[in-house]
This record gives C-alpha cells, structure tokens and sequence, in this order.
C-alpha cells in the first residue's frame, strides 16, 4: 500500500475532496431544500388540521348558533316593529305624546323631520329622521324624561341639548328651563 506513488495519492485526494464537494453540494442544493420544503408543508398541514378543528367545532354547535340567530332575529323584528314607517311625522307625534302623558315635560313645539343617511355602516338598511323639540320643564324632570326615552326607545337618541332659563314661567312654576333638542330615529325599511 505504501507502494502508491505521489501522483496517484493526489488524484485520489481530488477525487475524494471533489466527492465531498459534490455530496456536500447535494446537501445543500437538494436535500436541504426539500427539509425547508417538507417544513413548510408540515405548517400548512398543522394550520388545516387547525381550520379543520375549527369547522368541526362550529357544525357542532350549529343547532345551538341557528338558535341564537332565530332569538336575535325575533328580537330585531320586535324592536323594528315600533320603529317609525310610513307617515314618519304622524308616529313621532303619537311617540312622544304617549310616551309624555305621565311626566311633567311642557313639549311646545314639534318640527317636520329631516330625513337623511344614518352613515354608520356601509349598506346599513336604516335611514334616520331628525326631529327638532323645544319645550319648558324643571331640570330634573327633564332629566327623567330624557334617561326614560333613550332607554324605552333603542332606536332613536336625544343630540344636540340645549338648556336656558326660561323667560316667563307656565303658571305658578318657577325654576324652569327652556329645553331645545334633536331626537334622532331610525326609520323602518321598506318592504319589511
């Protein structure tokens, strides 16, 4: 064996660091890649088992999810049904007397509505009528009346309150305020 000449153990020393070059870059250009490959594969595989999962859990509860839609549903169509249709002006009025029969809030003057786009959510089915009010009151009565409106009504909401001392008391009442705001409703859609 040591009869191997000099120039024959450096070809067999090219050849064995050219094969190591060789299987070296094969580990690199393939067999690395295709582990990078079998990785990323391996994470789409974790995330659809994951989705997968998911979608099971959600068709078990579907009875329980379609029940939940139908409660909310009914409870929209509920809450739609007192909500202003047709002639808008008309229930306003009628709203707002039948809601104030019991309370001692003087509403001296209803104005026609404005109506426009409520501009909350793109595709919102609702449109809103603005509806001025002025009046005269004692502040803590209008206070009851306005809490007692907003939480009877969810449709509709009391902006722009203005308040002054009223210049001529109703009667014998003293410490009034003369009130003027805006109540916004949501008006029905039609077709419904």
């Amino acid at each position: 064996m040591n009869k191997i000449s000099k120039a024959k153990k450096q070809q067999i020393g090219l050849v064995l660091a050219g094969v190591a070059a060789v299987v070296a870059g094969l580990w690199y250009l393939v067999i690395q890649t295709q582990y990078s490959s079998l990785a990323g594969v391996q994470q789409k595989t974790l995330e659809m088992k994951d989705k997968v999962a998911n979608a099971e859990h959600l068709l078990k509860r579907a009875g329980e999810i379609e029940a939940t839609l139908d409660a909310e549903t009914k409870s929209l169509e509920t809450i739609e049904e007192g909500m202003a249709s047709g002639d808008v002006y008309l229930w306003f009025i009628n709203t707002i007397n039948r809601f104030n029969a019991t309370r001692q809030v003087s509403i001296l003057d209803f104005q026609r509505e404005l109506i426009g786009n409520v501009g909350v959510l793109p595709k919102f089915p609702y449109s809103a009528a603005t509806f001025p009010v002025k009046g005269v009151s004692h502040y803590s009565e209008l206070g009851k009346f306005l809490a007692e409106f907003e939480n009877s009504f969810p449709y509709a909401r009391v902006q722009n309150l203005e308040l002054a001392p009223a210049t001529k008391a109703i009667g014998d009442e003293v410490e009034q305020l003369n009130f003027k705001f805006e109540i916004v409703a949501l008006i029905r859609p039609t077709g419904q």
